[in-house]
């Protein structure tokens, strides 16, 4: 069985994030997109997982379905959370995701963070003071099927690889539990090529996520799964195998699109390659202010390995959500009328995903405009031109 997981999102209530994030409509736009599996996100937060407990209803071991729904979208149970804290006389700002086997395992979780005085109502993805390796070991002693993953690596702020408070290493970060950390979370501004010049990474899986903070950001990126049923234990199975047979592919994000690929300053609307950030001492040129050091700089910083022999690893898709295809060919804003009117045409026929990755141009043809089915097929070819991101600027991608 084919199944494409979406394993970190988020709900209503985590901060900056949409109104319309409750579970029905997470199900809906799920099938629109062709996602089978989808965290239920943010299970920390009190009143979430009120709402996880009273929504949903067990179905497949491990998994969980909206009640009384006849759809095929599975829920796991989920959640990020941050944690802020020292060591090694730094201040780290590390995001974890962490995937339990039970709403049961999450309740208990939920008590034992509470009890050493962490504030789970605060937010959706909570602060909390405990270290990577404290909160990790604390999910493994309530139940050591719990799967954890450090979020979006390399992101600058908030990462185990970031430039402003991460770790050189997963080993640096986790000590002697860091053999049981066997994937991480690559983030939109990097890809696993970009991971792969990396040798310590060789043996970690790397998953894709959308870390969706709207309805339409679900399944951005996304890992394709092969299991021969489905199950908690057999999707996590699959993805610590890092096998092709099992490990299909994983859905991407242009890394160039991410708001950090590139170092710059957002305020003098600077970015530039790391060799021009060393040159310039780190500094933006323009107000001399310290550039903000992207996901590109800081691989390279941590990399090994030039040459890259693609084959020997999980193959990616990269891919422009099909919204922003459809207002690049309109010529308009992706939330426009038109916009959303011809998005809801074709994921009526054919899930989104499957137009963006598999569907052939003749049956594009035939469900919607033959110039949109033409940008599909050149986005699938890579035929497109990009303006990186940088400092929290998304970049801008254009269909040739």
């Amino acid at each position: 069985m084919k199944v494409i997981a979406d394993l970190h999102i988020h709900s209503k209530y985590s901060r900056g994030c949409s109104r319309e994030l409750i579970l029905e409509n997470i199900e809906k736009w799920c099938e629109y997109k062709g996602i089978k599996l989808v965290s239920t996100g943010d299970f920390t937060h009190p009143a979430w997982f009120k709402e996880i407990k009273t929504k949903l209803e067990a179905a497949e071991t491990g998994l969980y379905k909206l009640r009384g729904s006849v759809s095929s979208v599975r829920f796991m149970v989920g959640t990020e959370i941050s944690c802020i804290y020292t060591q090694g006389g730094k201040c780290r700002r590390i995001h974890l995701c962490v995937m339990v086997p039970s709403i049961e395992v999450a309740e208990l979780l939920n008590l034992e963070l509470t009890k050493r005085g962490c504030n789970l109502k605060s937010d959706g993805r909570p602060i909390i003071g405990l270290s990577a390796k404290a909160l990790a070991q604390l999910a493994w002693s309530i139940d050591p099927n719990c799967f954890i993953f450090p979020a979006h690596a390399w992101t600058p702020w908030y990462s185990i690889f970031g430039s402003k408070s991460g770790f050189d290493s997963i080993a640096e970060c986790f000590e002697e539990l860091s053999d049981k950390i066997f994937a991480i979370e690559t983030g939109l501004s990097s890809d696993p090529k970009m991971n792969h010049r990396l040798t310590n990474l060789d043996k970690i899986s790397l998953i894709s996520n959308s870390d969706a903070h709207s309805l339409v950001n679900l399944g951005r990126e996304a890992n394709i799964l092969s299991v021969k049923e489905l199950n908690y234990q057999n999707i996590i199975k699959a993805i610590k195998s890092n096998n092709k047979k099992q490990f299909l592919a994983t859905i991407e994000f242009f890394p160039q699109e991410g708001k950090y690929y590139l170092d710059g300053h957002a305020d003098c609307n600077y970015s530039c390659l790391p060799l021009e950030s060393k040159k310039n001492k780190y500094c933006c040129p323009h107000c001399g202010k310290k550039l903000i050091l992207g996901v590109l700089h800081r691989i390279d910083e941590l990399a090994d390995r030039k040459k890259i022999v693609s084959e020997e690893y999980i193959p990616q898709i990269n891919i422009i959500p099909l919204q922003e295809i459809i207002a690049a060919t309109f010529k308009v804003g992706k939330s426009s009328k038109k916009v959303q009117q011809e998005y809801l045409n074709i994921v009526s026929k054919i899930p989104e995903l499957e137009c963006l990755i598999e569907t052939d141009f003749v049956k594009l043809e035939s469900i919607t405009l033959p110039l949109i089915a033409d940008h599909i097929m050149k986005v699938r070819q890579g035929d497109v031109k990009i303006i990186p991101g940088f400092d929290g600027v998304f970049g801008k991608i254009a269909i040739e």
